[in-house]
């Protein structure tokens, strides 16, 4: 799964990942594994994440194709 997390903290005023890790109540580590891809965030937080930064689910993750799999 790809993540415009960072783009998308950027747009909304350059926030930090700290900051975004508060808006939304999770550690910042959480904000680094998921910009990493490393985590793959619950649908709460996913659904949470893309409230605050004004945006959908669907454009801040993108399943690829080996997703499908």
């Amino acid at each position: 799964m790809k993540t415009n997390l960072r783009k998308f903290r950027f747009n909304r005023g350059e926030l930090s990942q700290q900051q975004l890790a508060v808006m939304v109540t999770v550690s910042r580590q959480t904000i680094v594994s998921i910009e990493g891809g490393d985590y793959a965030p619950s649908v709460k937080l996913a659904l949470l994440l893309a409230k605050k930064l004004e945006t959908t689910v669907e454009e801040l993750f993108i399943l690829e194709d080996k997703d499908y799999v």
